[in-house]
């Protein structure tokens, strides 16, 4: 399971919002997946990622009901508060600007148009390991995909716009 830590840790960071709260929601998945390994029945790389995304995607629903709202602190970004700042600093700031936007218009999606977008776009799964980790027939996969697409292209365009 170990190789898809890093699809773990990307679809954690979509569902709960921030890299700390991924990390202790794949820490909590993995040592669900050791207890409950000898329940696993696949036999391939591509099962054994869709069985370890399953128990993320299922471990951040369950803390994301258990959690309390919590103010968002800033972070302190070196870079934008540096006096030293380099010759790429416009182009830094533009790349992270658009890192920032997406990840905003991503997270104002619904969680079930959310993670579709991030198990296809960003994880790479088909549509069928797609369905077989949010427990819903492709069609589902299909439309929720569509519907996702159409909201996050209205969010970047209104962003541009604002």
């Amino acid at each position: 399971m170990l190789p898809h830590l890093g699809a773990a840790h990307g679809l954690a960071r979509h569902l709960t919002g921030n890299d700390a709260d991924a990390d202790d929601v794949v820490q909590e998945a993995y040592l669900r997946a050791l207890r409950h390994f000898g329940g696993f029945r696949g036999n391939g790389a591509a099962q054994s990622r869709g069985w370890m995304l399953t128990i993320v995607r299922n471990t951040a629903f369950t803390w994301r009901r258990r959690r309390r709202p919590e103010a968002e602190a800033a972070e302190f970004d070196e870079t934008l508060h540096s006096e030293t700042a380099g010759e790429d600093f416009g182009e830094e700031l533009a790349r992270r600007d658009s890192r920032e936007t997406l990840a905003h218009a991503l997270g104002r999606l619904p969680p079930d148009l959310r993670e579709v977008i991030v198990l296809r776009e960003l994880e790479g799964l088909s549509y069928k390991e797609i369905g077989d980790v949010v427990d819903v027939p492709i069609g589902t996969v299909m439309s929720r995909l569509s519907r996702a697409r159409q909201r996050l292209q209205a969010a970047l365009l209104a962003g541009k716009e604002g």
